[in-house]
């Protein structure tokens, strides 16, 4: 059954006996029979939704291109303080080659200029 209010709303009811209380304004939650009043009155069954459970992603260490596995547990175990003194004694093993090497490229030089001399 199909009606239709002004111009814009229309109405499709399954039979006449639900058009006429709509029409009437019945309220669902009275009528004993319709699906509200027994979801309401808790007269059906209600299927329980259970949530599907979702995988948690597993924490699992490998090892780096150049590092082993064992070269960076060991890293991680480091202390602070142990690495802040690595990091020192690298810069100046870095500084000293500098040095070393600017000091062999000046003594070429000085005398060279004493062979032209």
């Amino acid at each position: 059954m199909k009606q239709q209010q002004e111009e814009i709303i229309v109405f499709n009811f399954i039979t006449k006996k639900v058009e006429s209380l709509f029409f009437r304004k019945v309220n669902p939650r009275d009528i004993r029979w319709s699906t509200i009043y027994r979801r309401l009155n808790k007269e059906t069954s209600v299927e329980v939704v259970h949530k599907k459970k979702t995988k948690r992603t597993q924490k699992f260490e490998r090892s780096i291109l150049g590092a082993s596995l064992e070269v960076i547990k060991q890293k991680r175990e480091q202390k602070p303080e142990f690495r802040a003194a690595q990091r020192e004694a690298a810069l100046r093993e870095i500084k000293e080659k500098k040095k070393a090497a600017t000091t062999k490229s000046a003594k070429p030089a000085s005398s060279k200029a004493a062979v032209k001399k």
